[in-house]
């Protein structure tokens, strides 16, 4: 099966920002510099989870508290939405009752959003590994691509022009020529230097390699190109030895990334629990924003079937 994008993943009308209150400024201003750039319009999406959010009080004000309570969120968030109208941006703000994750999915299925952009807030060294309900659930089952902007990401830094470099990882079998062609889009779209990586761990190198060289790897890897693009990008290829997840951080670092594109393949309850899992580290460490492709889009765009069992789809705090 053949390789198939949604034209407006690579090049968004409209990017939904799912904003915490108070806003992650450093995610809303990736959004928006993306917004401007596309010309895409931005929908500012919060969900209110009811009643664990508001003090109710008697049950004769209870109607009233809560909307005291929805109003006072919308103002907030429309003052987002001037700062971004001002930018030169269309915005709009939607807000929803009900649990974020559900609400995010079910406005994405109503087909008016081509990119979701979250922040992570978590403190800390271990806060930032821990992957939360809402942005674990959206990772793995939006059916569009997903840009978490993490904490290491400097602010400003996405909007400089002079390095556009779109990184990435190829490192999983399952799904890696989905990855190479999306990412093959951006850089297309951002007018960008594709560097395609791939990391063989020390223990399967003698399996992976098979009698041949790390060179004949590399130039394999540009095959994972669709061929209508392969003279409209620059191309590099890097084949390394060692963890998968220190070698993508280090060349998101050395190659000055703009942006990392990650496949989001389902991953085992032990390997949510124990942080082991290579997306979660680049998550949480990464200075650039990291754009995901869950397994939804993934098997949608030929991939095969990579939908996540239930019961490894695990929840922690710290991603909003």
């Amino acid at each position: 099966m053949g390789i198939s994008f949604k034209a407006a993943w690579s090049k968004p009308s409209t990017i939904l920002l799912a904003s915490d209150i108070p806003v992650d400024e450093t995610a809303f201003a990736f959004a928006l510099a993306q917004s401007a750039q596309f010309d895409s319009a931005l929908v500012i999406f919060h969900a209110i989870e009811g009643k664990s959010e508001v003090s109710l009080g008697v049950s004769g004000k209870q109607d009233d508290a809560r909307a005291s309570y929805t109003q006072a969120k919308e103002r907030y968030l429309e003052t987002l939405a001037q700062r971004a109208i001002g930018f030169g941006v269309r915005c709009k703000v939607v807000v929803r009752i009900g649990l974020a994750s559900d609400q995010i999915l079910s406005f994405l299925r109503e087909g008016r959003v081509d990119r979701v952009v979250m922040g992570n807030r978590s403190p800390g060294p271990i806060g930032k590994l821990l992957v939360g309900s809402v942005a674990e659930a959206v990772i793995r089952q939006a059916n569009v691509p997903v840009c978490i902007v993490g904490s290491d990401v400097v602010a400003s830094s996405y909007r400089n022009s002079a390095t556009r470099n779109i990184l990435c990882d190829v490192s999983i079998e399952d799904g890696r020529r989905v990855v190479a062609s999306f990412g093959a889009e951006l850089a297309a779209e951002h007018h960008a230097k594709l560097i395609l990586q791939d990391t063989i761990r020390p223990q399967e190198k003698d399996s992976i390699l098979a009698g041949r060289t790390i060179d004949q790897i590399e130039a394999e890897l540009p095959s994972l190109v669709p061929a209508g693009l392969q003279d409209d990008i620059n191309v590099r290829t890097k084949v390394a030895l060692g963890d998968p997840t220190e070698e993508l951080l280090y060349g998101c670092r050395s190659q000055n990334a703009s942006f990392i594109v990650l496949g989001a393949q389902g991953a085992s309850h032990f390997a949510a629990i124990t942080c082991a899992s290579m997306m979660y580290k680049v998550l949480a460490f990464a200075n650039c924003p990291v754009i995901t492709l869950s397994p939804v889009v993934l098997a949608e765009c030929g991939a095969g079937d990579h939908l996540p069992r239930i019961t490894d789809v695990n929840y922690l705090a710290g991603v909003v």
